[in-house]
């Protein structure tokens, strides 16, 4: 069962917009239950070693614990399955962070929604995450973003324009949690829009061009 939301946190970003001298401090332990985009790039550290093979979602579910607990075993760390500072810091100081699914974030954002404001750029990124969690979707990021027939962007090839700074600032701010669209599944352009079926789904919200609705 999928549960909470992504919030929380800042990614370590290698995109020009901020860099890190050090692995981040956490300050508290990660553990099951809790959804932020540390517990992503948590999850994306332990899968380029091999631990982690479920989708990354940024929640802190029992795949992520059971990777852990391996991560653990192999490096000497009691095996709590918590994510705690002595685990991170030795996680950190094995594998550097993985961008991948903030690049993704980005791109789809820039795509969908350039020259929106900063706020219609946060509410696409959110529109993924809440399909992230909710039943009717795939159970990742990069999953739900790459699902065919979803985003046009993805199939007209938007999708590989180069993201500009906003685009990766409106994802990171959706990753922590930013929702203007109050829990919104899907959205369309009512200008160009030509499918019934987006018309007649119940409008949650307008923001800029786009009409998110439930």
């Amino acid at each position: 069962m999928k549960k909470g939301s992504v919030l929380i946190a800042v990614l370590a970003s290698t995109f020009g917009i901020s860099t890190l001298s050090a692995p981040p401090a956490y300050g508290y332990t990660l553990q099951q239950g809790v959804s932020s985009a540390q517990v992503l790039d948590l999850q994306q550290r332990l899968g380029s070693l091999g631990l982690f093979k479920a989708g990354s979602t940024g929640y802190y579910g029992p795949a992520t614990k059971k990777a852990v607990m391996s991560f653990q075993r192999q490096a000497g760390l009691p095996a709590s399955g918590n994510a705690d500072e002595k685990t991170v810091s030795v996680l950190n100081q094995t594998v550097g962070p993985d961008p991948t699914v903030l690049e993704q974030m980005a791109r789809i954002i820039h795509s969908e929604a350039r020259g929106e404001s900063f706020e219609g750029k946060v509410a696409i990124g959110a529109v993924v995450l809440n399909r992230v969690q909710s039943g009717a979707f795939p159970d990742s990021i990069t999953e739900v973003i790459f699902q065919p027939g979803q985003f046009s962007a993805i199939k007209d090839g938007q999708y590989n324009l180069t993201p500009d700074s906003s685009a990766y600032e409106a994802a990171k701010a959706a990753l922590n949690g930013a929702d203007p669209t109050n829990g919104a599944l899907y959205y369309y352009n009512p200008k160009l829009a030509t499918s019934s079926w987006s018309k007649k789904r119940p409008k949650i919200i307008q923001i800029d061009q786009h009409i998110f609705t439930s």
